[in-house]
Order: C-alpha cells, then structure tokens, then sequence
C-alpha cells in the first residue's frame, strides 16, 4: 500500500504507470551497476596505479635526503624526475600545496588516501588547480619538495565510459519495450473507450485484439452490450405493442361516448378515458427513453433556451438565469428536451415560479432547476427517482396528482448519457433543486 503523500506524483493513466514499471527497474540498476561495481572498480584501480607510483617517489625521495647539501640535493632530485617523467621543485614554501579535491571526485579522495597512507611525508595534494596534474607536497632532509606528475598515469582513463554506454543501452532497449508494451496496452484503452461511450449511450465499433485476457474481456464486453440493447429493444417493442392494443379499444370508447347525451356521467367516463391515454403515453415514453435517438453534436445552452421559451409561452414563469461556458456536447436533443421538461413541469407543477442555469464544463453538462414548492424530503428523494412511485402526499395536492414516471425518466435519460440525476433543497426559491449532468 503506497503512502497518501504519493498518490499525487504518480501518473493515473495505463501508459504512464507502464512507462513508470519500466523506467524504475532500469534506473535502479543503473544507479547499483555504476556506485557498487563501476565506481568502487576504478576506486580501486586509482588505489593500485597510486601505489605503483609511490614506488618511484619514494625512491626520489630517498636519494633527495641521501644527497650531502641542498644543491645536490636539488641536482639529485631534478635529474631523476626528468627520468621518471615527474616534475620537482626543490624547496618551496611550506603551505604552498594543500589536500584539495572536488566532493564528487571519488576516485581523486582514493587517490589522496592513498598518498598519504603510502608515504607520511606527504603532507598536500592538490587536484583543484589543475586537474590533469597531480600536484603534491613532501617534507624532505632540506625542507618541503613539491613533485607534479600526470593524473592519467594514478587514474584509468575514461572511467566513465561504460556508464555512458549502459544508458544509452537501457534508453534504447527501454523505447523498444515500451513500443511492444504499448501494442499490448492498446487494446485496452480502446476497450474502456468503448465501455466509456456506451455508458454514455453510444455503441461504437469495437473489435477484440491483443492477449488472450483481453481478447475475453473484450468479447465478454460485446456480449453484454448486445444483451442489453436486445433487452432495451424488446421492451421498446413490448410496451409499443401494448399500447397500441390499448388504444384500439380506448378510441372505441371515445367514439361510443362521443355519441352519447351530455350528462355528467359521460363526462366523467371522458376524464376517464384521457386518464388513460395519459397513462399509456407516460408508459410509453419510460419504456421507450432515448433509445430510438442517435446521440449528435448539440448546444445543450441552446436546447435549454428552447425549452424556457416554450414554458414562458404557455404561460408558465420560468427563467433562464444564468449560462456559463460555451460548445456542443454530445447528446440525443430529443431526450435531452424531455428531461429538462419534465424538470420544468414538475418545478411549475408543485411551485410557482422556477429557475434555470446551465454550465458547460470540460468534462460535463449541468443543467440546475430550482422551484419555490415543498420541495422534496431528503430520505425520500431516492424514492422519488424509482419509476411509478409517487410523492404527492409531501407535494402540493392542489396540483393534481402525476403517474410518478417524471423524474424516473429524467434520471434515465441522464445515465444514458454518461451522468446522473441529483436532487436537494433550493438555497434560492427554498424549494427542490433538480441538477442533471451529462457527460461531454
């Protein structure tokens, strides 16, 4: 389980958390190969090549302090150097040569160690002021010698080339794996597109590919897609049936009582009779939802606009607010349109004046419908969002009573689309705030 404070730094996506699984091993190796063998290697190299060094300036240093005066001394001393390719100044100024050494040059820190464990009367090395020279101090018989000589011949050459080449090893043989891997991911984002889309309630053309387990998946997927739009169908079907037997019979009983006396029976069985074709159309619609509507690109602010206009000309006070955000989405208009009215009539059916808003977002469409009714109470708004359960006892009766299919269909449209139905108290009107969101 990986630590809170580190969700934030690591990628959400499939690629980048493949790209992380290969990047991190690679890196680790490199950072073990290069501070446990590369450098500790030529740390020891350096060490050996000094040793073998300290050989020839111990001698020098011997026949230095063996010589009878400083003149001969000096003579001894340049004269060998010449031999032994070092340079040497005899004497010099006590503190002219200190130990000095970038942090990061480990194998110089060997180098100087070295120095000084093998001969104690070193008493400075200096690689700072130039760095392809050792620069050394000792203390001799006639005061402090400095002797200069090449850092090549204590140090390996390009110590640094095996780690050049192992990087650019790992970077090419990590883009040769990430090709392959990503071949392998690929049929797995264009699966979750696919379940994505028809969970906004578009199928779109998806055909299985790449490993055995995704292929399985990717045809469970289809199987379950084809079930569920054969399900949705046949229920369109059904209930379209059924509906139209019904009506046969109820436009018989129009007919009949059409040619009866006007009494208030007659009437009544009328209303009756409406009742009915109410019904059946509520039916119809729930059964139907959006199904037989193709999703297109639409001004959901546009659709919205429409809709208030068509409430303000039936005489309903309904108002557009606000609008935030610009751009199409896509939606099926015509589902879109039914939801939003039904969440106008039912603000106008339990209230007297309603609100809009509408924003566009990135990632979605919110759709705000405020009224000044009753409202809704909190423990009962996920009933009143189940199809065929009705409310009015905590509504106002005075508007008469619905068949409870309303906001059933509304929050179906929206699930269709990729988004959801959510109802809470207006801080506004005081009454119920209606939000759909559909997804862009």
């Amino acid at each position: 389980m990986k630590p809170d404070w580190l969700k934030p730094f690591l990628p959400r996506s499939l690629y980048g958390r493949a790209a992380l699984i290969l990047i991190v091993p690679v890196l680790t190796i490199q950072l073990v190969v290069s501070v446990t063998f590369i450098q500790r290697h030529y740390e020891g190299v350096t060490a050996q090549m000094t040793g073998n060094l300290l050989i020839e300036v111990a001698y020098l240093l011997d026949q230095v302090n063996s010589a009878p005066n400083v003149a001969e001394a000096e003579t001894r001393g340049v004269e060998l150097a010449r031999k032994l390719h070092l340079e040497v100044t005899l004497p010099v100024a006590a503190n002219g040569v200190q130990d000095r050494s970038e942090w990061y040059d480990l194998s110089g820190q060997a180098m100087i160690t070295t120095l000084h464990a093998g001969l104690p009367e070193v008493t400075g090395v200096d690689l700072l002021s130039n760095p392809e020279v050792v620069d050394t101090l000792i203390t001799t018989r006639y005061g402090p010698m400095r002797v200069a000589f090449d850092r090549h011949r204590v140090a390996a050459s390009n110590p640094h080339q095996l780690l050049v080449l192992m990087i650019a090893t790992s970077i090419l043989m990590t883009l040769i794996a990430y090709l392959f891997l990503r071949n392998q991911l690929r049929p797995i984002t264009r699966l979750a597109m696919a379940a994505e889309a028809f969970g906004k309630g578009r199928s779109v053309a998806y055909k299985p590919r790449g490993a055995n387990e995704v292929r399985a998946a990717g045809r469970s997927f289809l199987e379950m897609r084809a079930r569920i739009e054969r399900q949705i169908e046949q229920r369109t079907l059904m209930l379209s049936g059924v509906s139209h037997d019904l009506r046969t019979p109820l436009t018989r009983l129009k007919l009949g009582l059409a040619m009866l006396a006007d009494e208030p029976e007659v009437a009544a069985l009328e209303r009756d009779v409406a009742d009915m074709e109410h019904l059946l159309d509520a039916f119809l619609a729930f059964a139907r939802g959006d199904a037989l509507e193709d999703a297109v690109r639409a001004d959901p602010i546009g659709l919205v606009g429409l809709v208030v206009e068509n409430a303000r000309r039936a005489g309903q006070a309904v108002t557009l607010v606000s609008t935030e955000g610009q751009g199409t989405a896509m939606i099926r208009p015509q589902a879109v349109t039914r939801a939003v009215e039904n969440l106008v009539n039912n603000g106008v059916r339990y209230g007297k004046r309603v609100e809009v808003r509408v924003a566009l977002t990135e990632k979605n469409v919110r759709i705000t419908v405020e009224d000044d009714g009753p409202g809704i109470p909190a423990d009962q708004r996920e009933n009143a969002i189940r199809p065929f359960i009705r409310l009015d006892a905590a509504r106002n009766q005075d508007r008469g009573g619905g068949v409870g299919l309303g906001l059933s269909i509304t929050a179906d449209i929206a699930g269709s689309h990729g988004g959801s139905l959510r109802l809470s108290d207006s801080e506004t009107l005081g009454g119920l705030k209606a939000e759909l969101v559909l997804a862009r």
